[in-house]
């Protein structure tokens, strides 16, 4: 049975990426310029996903157009939710993708590019997105202690190993994290 994949924010052919750094000083990603972070990428993805398994990409894929052609050597049945950076025409993306969609939701979850604001997520378990590389969704209480908001998960591969991530992972990985799988109230509307 196929396998159902999730990632973010490859950005295949963009030399800024490969610049950019962590709050810390380090590099947000490992590779000098796009030739090789594209190519290392697409080795990784191939090794994991299967040409058969399901993969939802939740936007920003490419950022130069040149870089569409790597596309067609990523394996899998692929979905896109669009990203703020995926500007082309459609017609340059569904040769490549199954389908495309401004959001999903998949067993109670909302997936989605930018993470949703949280007055949206009153029937989703979680939000799952891209959007924000290394840094993920926060939440300060009254005492002012700052952590991670279980309602959002990030896919970007920033967070990933740089390869798409199992969906069953990551519904560990959000129930782990204090999160809630599945719809809150059940598949109804509720009352705010």
């Amino acid at each position: 049975m196929p396998s159902v994949f999730l990632t973010s924010d490859t950005h295949f052919g963009h030399a800024g990426v490969c610049k950019f750094l962590r709050d810390d000083g380090s590099k947000l990603r490992p590779w000098d310029n796009p030739e090789e972070m594209d190519e290392a990428m697409v080795k990784m993805w191939n090794e994991t996903v299967k040409p058969t398994d399901k993969v939802y990409h939740l936007g920003d894929v490419v950022i130069n157009r040149k870089a569409l052609k790597i596309l067609h050597r990523l394996n899998g049945d692929k979905v896109l939710i669009k990203g703020n950076h995926d500007i082309f025409k459609l017609g340059d993306y569904t040769e490549h993708f199954r389908d495309i969609r401004s959001y999903h939701v998949m067993n109670g979850l909302l997936l989605s590019h930018i993470p949703v604001h949280p007055q949206q997520l009153h029937r989703f378990g979680c939000n799952i997105h891209g959007h924000l590389h290394s840094n993920r969704v926060m939440r300060t209480d009254r005492y002012g202690v700052t952590t991670i908001d279980p309602q959002y998960y990030s896919v970007c591969v920033e967070q990933t190993e740089f390869r798409p991530i199992l969906f069953e992972d990551v519904l560990k990985k959000i129930q782990e994290q204090g999160g809630v799988v599945g719809f809150k109230h059940g598949n109804a509307a509720c009352a705010d």
